[in-house]
Formats: structure tokens, sequence, C-alpha cells
């Protein structure tokens, strides 16, 4: 029988350091630091099989900003890797001494008492579809930001608009009508003026790219079940599936809503039970999805008929589906209106509602939709 050998690595931008570890004999072997390449790591795996003899490999290491390149490169080699949650990983509050070697060893350690929560590890093409997801929250938050220059400018020259809201057609028609005596002034607002409009436009253009990529085969079925869901568009429901990738490895609606960091924190000790706000600690990205999509569903009506843009995403799909997305529609506006009118605040009161709808996303996702 082959022994296993836990190899952990601690992976930067330059170079890895990695260990050997060996349960048997509760030591740790062949400390050494290479270039951060997938052959470097290879070639030292195959001089530790020479030394050792057979052996299997155990390889694991954190997630961060290396991605997943060669977690990919070592399992197409037939090497078993991971990739571990940094979140998950226990360390002491006495740890004073960090540097690379101590961290390799850490982690092969880990590896050897699987005190580690892995990472899902996507697909190539799944990660590109994040990738340009990613990129047009980038372009948002550029938009943003131009927008703000422009205001400050503005308010800076005394030039203010009399209007209740910023951006709408109003606001816009009125800053075609701002003009400037000094014309270095006048340049500097076209420049300002230039920069948002050519944002819009790249904007616009991607969000029309991914309605196409909504129709590729691997990400449809899922987009056409969470757009039925009230609050929840076409755009919103493909970030959704590219961050969250496959539902089915949370076992339970609570893991998923944990994964998302809308799960309630807790201090209680003895007798006494301290509920806490929700824990921000997973996918901060997703939690704002969800929390918009929550606000979104309380500015709807339930009393009258639904809106036709939700009817025409609804249109095609299975009944108990749709049945099952009108529940969570009917539930979360009840919700927050209970929520409210025994006073609590709006944004506790979205935020339970976010809850709710991720579980109800996890539920429509795994066919839990009894």
């Amino acid at each position: 029988m082959k022994s296993i050998i836990y190899v952990g690595m601690d992976v930067h931008k330059e170079t890895y350091s990695v260990c050997c570890y060996e349960p048997r004999t509760d030591r740790y072997l062949y400390e050494h630091k290479m270039k951060s390449t997938t052959s470097n790591v290879l070639k030292y795996l195959k001089n530790v099989k020479e030394q050792l003899g057979e052996v299997m490999f155990v390889c694991g290491y954190e997630a961060g900003p290396t991605g997943f390149g060669l977690c990919r490169d070592l399992l197409k080699k037939d090497i078993a890797c991971v990739v571990m949650a940094p979140t998950s990983l226990r360390r002491s509050s006495n740890h004073k001494v960090k540097n690379d070697k101590v961290d390799a060893r850490l982690l092969a350690k880990d590896l050897f008492t699987h005190d580690y929560s892995p990472v899902h590890l996507s697909s190539q093409k799944e990660e590109s579809i994040k990738e340009f997801c990613r990129m047009r929250r980038n372009i948002m938050t550029e938009l943003k930001t131009a927008k703000q220059v422009l205001q400050a400018f503005l308010l800076r020259q005394g030039k203010h608009f009399e209007g209740k809201t910023h951006w709408t057609e109003a606001h816009r028609k009125w800053l075609k009508e701002v003009t400037f005596e000094q014309p270095y002034l006048q340049e500097a607002f076209d420049e300002y003026v230039i920069s948002v409009n050519l944002l819009e436009e790249r904007l616009r253009r991607i969000e029309k790219r991914l309605e196409e990529i909504s129709m590729d085969e691997d990400v449809a079925p899922k987009v056409r079940k969470l757009v039925c869901f009230s609050g929840i568009d076409t755009l919103t429901a493909v970030s959704i599936v590219s961050e969250v990738g496959d539902f089915i490895r949370f076992a339970r609606a609570w893991d998923f809503a944990n994964f998302v960091g809308l799960s309630i924190g807790e201090h209680s000790s003895g007798g006494k039970e301290r509920h806490l706000g929700i824990t921000k600690s997973g996918n901060c990205y997703l939690r704002r999805l969800f929390t918009e999509s929550a606000k979104s569903i309380k500015r709807t009506s339930v009393r009258f008929n639904k809106s036709k843009n939700l009817l025409k995403r609804q249109e095609g799909n299975d009944s108990n589906v749709i049945a099952y997305a009108d529940k969570c529609r009917y539930r979360l506006k009840h919700k927050m209106m209970s929520l409210e009118n025994r006073g609590k605040h709006a944004n506790v009161a979205s935020t339970a509602a976010a809850r709710e709808l991720a579980c109800f996303v996890w539920g429509m996702m795994t066919d839990h939709i009894a």
C-alpha cells in the first residue's frame, strides 16, 4: 500500500515555498523554495518520489490572486490537489512567527488533519464568464467614480442642478446647457462629460454581450429558472450563476446563506443567548446582489398582476418553478412589511429578506421546490 505524503505550498507571484509532511513519522521533509512555475513543482515531486519510493501526493495551497492554474495543471498530471479557503484555516492567536516556510508547514499539516474547507474549482469556461461579469462590475465602479468627479467639478464652479434626482433625462438636458466663460474650464467640463459617456457606452455594450452569454448552453438552464424570481433580471442571474458555480455542493439552504454571508451571528455563553447581525463572512458581491433584489421585491405590489417584464421572463418555464418563484415574492414582500411594522429598520428588513431569497434560490437550483 502506498504511503501518502501531504505537500503544503505557499504560493506567491514570484516564488513557491513547498514542504512535505509524513504523518507516520510526524516529520517535515524536503522544504524548498522555487520559482513559481508548474514545471518546477512537478520536478520537485519527481525528486521526492525518487527519494521515498512509491508514494502518493496530496497537494494544497491557499486561494489567492494566483488563481487555480497550478491546481488544474497538477490535476491534469493525476496529482491530487486542493485549493484551501483562507477563512477556514485555524491559526492560534499566540502564533507570532509567520514566513513562507512556516506557512508551507502549516498547510501541509492542515491537509493531513483535513482542517480546512476546499474552494470550489470551477471549469475554465465558468471562470471566464465570472471574469466577464467582474469586468462589468469594475466598469460600473469606474462609471460611478467618473460621475462623482463631474458632480464635484460642477459644485466647485457653483453650478447646481435644481431637480431632485441626478442622471435623469432632465439632468442630462441640463448638462448640455452648462457653459463656462473660461475656455479651460469648458474644456475640462467637456472631458469629464466625454469620460462619463464613454463608460456608459462600454457598459451598454458589455451588458448586451452578457445577454448573449446568458443563452450559452452551460448557463441558460440556470438563468431561465433564476429570472422567474421577482427582482432577479438576466444580468443578475448570470452574475449569480458565475459566482456560485455548482449549487449542489451546498447540502442545505443554510450552508448557501452562510457562503453568501447572510447567516446570523451568535455570541452565546452559559444560559445567555445573544444573536448578532449577519456574519458578512462570505461572498460580498453575491450578498449585495441578493440585498438589491430583496429591495426590488419590496417595491413591487402583491395586490395587482405581475409586471410585463416578470411575465416575459417566466414565459416557457415549468408551472412548479413559476409557482415557487411567486411564493417567494409573496413571502418576502409580507416579511419586509411585517418587520417594518414592528419597528425594524428598512435595511434590517431587506437583509432578512435577502437571506430568505438566497435560501429560495438554493431550493430552486437544487430542485427543492416542494
